[in-house]
């Protein structure tokens, strides 16, 4: 599948019956972001959720980086700046969702995207850079960090 480089974010989300209509939640850290605003006006494709756990090709999924810091920066300066991480280099992150192909995704500087398989939300884990995009990297666990226990 060939990924538009105007892509904004990339979510999953349940379609949801309210009366006449049928409604799809956009996700609060996709505003807090910046990449989209409320009442404005998107493109949206809608493809089925697959539940597989096969290991994602840079083909096959892709989500856009957005820059949790400085908000106000634009989408084509971004475009211009290198991936905030390097193959082979190990990073250690926290699952923060899943994407549509059952992988999960954290996010790193100015909230690019890492794509890791076999994780699940609230993982902590080394994980080693195998590929990377102008908008998103594919990485590897090299190791699992215990979850902290809550009373």
């Amino acid at each position: 599948m060939e990924i538009s480089d105007n892509l904004a974010c990339l979510f999953t989300a349940q379609i949801q019956d309210h009366e006449d209509t049928y409604r799809i939640q956009v996700p609060t850290q996709e505003i807090e972001l910046g990449e989209i605003e409320p009442e404005g006006t998107y493109r949206v494709a809608v493809m089925p959720a697959e539940t597989q756990t096969e290991h994602t090709t840079a083909n096959d999924t892709v989500s856009d980086s957005a820059d949790t810091a400085g908000l106000s920066q634009s989408r084509s300066q971004r475009a211009n700046q290198e991936p905030p991480v390097d193959v082979g280099e190990t990073r250690t992150v926290e699952i923060d969702s899943i994407g549509d192909q059952g992988d999960g995704i954290a996010r790193v500087d100015r909230g690019y995207v890492l794509i890791i398989p076999e994780t699940e939300v609230g993982d902590s884990v080394t994980v080693r850079i195998e590929n990377t995009t102008e908008n998103v990297a594919f990485a590897e666990v090299v190791d699992r960090h215990q979850r902290p226990q809550h009373d």
